[in-house]
């Protein structure tokens, strides 16, 4: 199964359309696929119909934002129903706080020499809602003041650096019984990206767990190859189903192609046993 649960598009930080993201993942390959955008369920209509029109297997999904142990720490939602009250109220409520962290992280720039950062992001967000990290950091390339967006992250946008804003976002518990009230399959994304301690790691685990949370990110175009291997024994360790997702936002920013994730691991659970 070469199964994709993880990519953007333009309804949140991703600069191809849901239509463009399923025909991409159709040509490399994929035969089962999730457009999962930050904290929206804009896309999923479009991605639904264009996965239809050209017989590639599609579930639901996003990618929520919560606060855990002061990091910021992604959850995704798989094989939901779009249109649950509570999951598509606990969006909304979610994307209230980006305009003004964005307004913080544009004052925070221009201290650094780097002027009119929110108005220049804002040309790259479909939706003002959603408007995010990535999109300065397209701003901040395109005027020359980094090589490409990993570089702006590196050197602006990271933990600790001049650009960064902390945002509250959502409670793991609330993101999760979102998702699960909505009859989908709750997944920790890409969990070697937070730098976590084992002890912190370990608590933030079991507390998903205790949640509802089934799923965690083993192949991803965020962990190396040691760190598939270290995450398939961490699922196998916790009675996981363990996802496989590229994270695709763009054909020249990400690191690896839709489709383009070796298998799973021998011995984990596929998530999309729980998706048939």
């Amino acid at each position: 199964m070469n199964a994709d649960l993880h990519c953007h598009s333009t309804a949140s930080d991703g600069t191809l359309s849901p239509e463009a993201l399923a025909h991409r993942a159709k040509a490399n390959g994929v035969t089962l696929w999730a457009l999962t955008d930050h904290d929206e369920l804009a896309g999923q209509a479009a991605a639904q119909a264009a996965a239809a029109d050209i017989g590639l297997a599609f579930v639901t999904g996003t990618e929520i934002s919560v606060s855990f142990a002061g990091v910021t720490v992604h959850i995704v939602g798989l094989g939901f129903d779009p249109h649950h009250p509570g999951l598509v109220q606990g969006l909304r409520e979610t994307r209230a706080g980006r305009d003004n962290r964005a307004k913080e992280m544009a004052a925070e720039l221009a201290k650094v020499g780097i002027k009119g950062a929110y108005e220049g992001a804002l040309q790259y967000v479909d939706n003002p809602e959603l408007i995010s990290r990535t999109h300065f950091a397209r701003y901040i390339v395109d005027i020359g003041m980094a090589r490409d967006t990993h570089d702006v992250f590196r050197k602006y946008l990271a933990d600790n650096k001049p650009g960064f804003v902390p945002h509250r976002w959502a409670k793991l518990g609330d993101a999760v019984r979102w998702i699960t009230e909505a009859g989908g399959v709750a997944v920790v994304a890409h969990p070697a990206r937070y730098g976590l301690t084992p002890t912190i790691e370990f608590a933030l685990m079991s507390e998903f767990k205790a949640h509802g949370g089934q799923a965690i990110e083993v192949v991803t175009g965020s962990h190396n190859v040691a760190e598939f291997a270290q995450y398939a024994d961490l699922a196998r360790e916790f009675d996981f189903y363990a996802s496989r997702g590229s994270d695709f936002h763009s054909p020249e920013e990400s690191r690896i192609d839709l489709g383009q994730l070796p298998p799973l691991p021998t011995g984990v659970k596929p998530v999309w046993e729980l998706l048939q």
